[in-house]
């Protein structure tokens, strides 16, 4: 009989001081990675406490209508559409610093939502100060993960540095989904107001370690370019395509989770539960998705991604004219998720931009104004949707979303495939 030798199997430490060396080969020597890391980490959990109450807490707590969902929605957005005129206010500042301030606006934000009351003018006004922090950090996120990497293991670094961030959302939303879960086991009524400010005292310590932590990040070497508006007619198509996402987008963002609670009662762990799915999904299928698009060209998931859109749109407006609530009730968990997911499929038009930009300057430029663009819709179309909601309803709100998708298939439809540059 022959005999097979069997791996041995390294002890758990070893095979941990391996992972930890791999990573360390990715940065430059004194890089001080773990600081960076411990920052996103940390400010990724407390965004994830943030996200998986907002909701609940604006519609249960505050008592946000649905009209007054897109009101709200359009002034957190107002600092999206201006992050380039805040950028240039801080042009003078690095990289590093901008990310600090970033950092402090957000935990400022969070810092006034333990403290204040429920009042709506002071919840809206905090939630834009926390939306101004949140805006600032996203353009230098990126460089500072390139900046502290090695040559060549710039994309390697951004791998790590989203997928930390993107952890740090799940384990938010999953330690909300369980503390709301215990807190109604144990009797506390779902309105209590100390739910709420519990979970804010957690980001709120979370967000200030963050923010003290990114202080003693060292100073960036590399600068981002600032950015600035940009528009060529070959990227016209491009433009169009962002009005669209921005909508479709939107309608979700603002509506979707309040569909959830509003009609069908889903309390705060469902919708924590929900968002930390959708995080799981859009880290474990992320890098799937972008394989497709090698493999299957923009063009082909443009269109794909929209067709499936119409289905969960319409789905998601009708299900409770379709199906028994609790049955209706699941399809819109469902479509929930699935919308998540399909919405990774917006990195397309980012590679359409590549294959027809001239430079990495045209690259950047174009997608940071289809950002403004974006943002420019968004806000546009909260109005609008709370409008539709409070006058006509949800299915018309809904209907509007699978119009916009139809249109956005036949628009996607027309680019041109990749070209194959000589």
């Amino acid at each position: 009989m022959k005999y097979t030798a069997k791996p041995i199997k390294k002890p758990q430490n070893e095979q941990r001081r391996g992972i930890i060396a791999s990573v360390r080969e990715i940065y430059r020597p004194g890089a001080k990675i773990a600081r960076f890391l411990s920052v996103l980490i940390l400010s990724g959990v407390a965004y994830g406490f943030y996200k998986g109450i907002q909701d609940n807490y604006l519609a249960e707590i505050v008592r946000i209508t649905a009209f007054e969902r897109g009101i709200v929605e359009f002034f957190r957005e107002i600092p999206g559409l201006l992050v380039i005129l805040i950028l240039a206010v801080l042009y003078r500042f690095s990289d590093s610093k901008i990310f600090k301030i970033g950092i402090w606006f957000m935990a400022a934000g969070l810092v006034g939502f333990l403290g204040s009351g429920s009042g709506k003018f002071i919840v809206v006004l905090f939630m834009v100060l926390f939306s101004i922090g949140e805006h600032i950090i996203m353009p230098v996120k990126s460089t500072i993960s390139l900046d502290l990497a090695k040559k060549n293991q710039g994309g390697a670094s951004l791998g790590i540095t989203t997928a930390i961030g993107n952890l740090g959302n799940i384990a938010g939303y999953a330690i909300v989904t369980i503390l709301f879960f215990i807190l109604t086991r144990m009797g506390v009524a779902r309105l209590n107001i100390i739910r709420f400010k519990l979970v804010f005292l957690l980001a709120v310590i979370l967000m200030i370690g963050a923010a003290i932590t990114a202080l003693s990040l060292k100073e960036t070497t590399l600068k981002s370019p600032r950015r600035r508006f940009y528009f060529a007619k070959k990227f016209s198509k491009f433009y169009m395509l962002e009005v669209f996402y921005g909508a479709r987008k939107q309608i979700f963002i603002t509506f979707a989770p309040y569909v959830l609670i509003l009609h069908y009662g889903s309390d705060t762990s469902i919708i924590a539960m929900l968002l930390g799915i959708c995080a799981i999904c859009g880290f474990l299928l992320g890098p799937v998705m972008g394989r497709l698009i090698d493999r299957l060209g923009y063009k082909v998931i443009m269109v794909g991604d929209t067709i499936i859109l119409v289905v969960v749109c319409l789905l998601y407006g009708f299900a409770h004219r379709i199906f028994p609530v609790h049955i209706a009730f699941v399809v819109v968990c469902v479509n929930f998720i699935l919308d998540s997911i399909i919405s990774l499929a917006s990195m397309a038009s980012n590679v359409y931009v590549q294959d027809i930009a001239a430079n990495q300057e045209e690259i950047t430029a174009t997608l940071s104004t289809g950002v403004s663009v974006n943002h420019v819709i968004s806000i546009l179309i909260a109005l609008m949707g709370g409008w539709l909601w409070k006058t006509v309803g949800i299915e018309a709100l809904f209907s509007m979303s699978a119009f916009l998708g139809i249109i956005n298939s036949i628009y996607a439809a027309t680019i041109k495939g990749k070209t194959h540059h000589g």
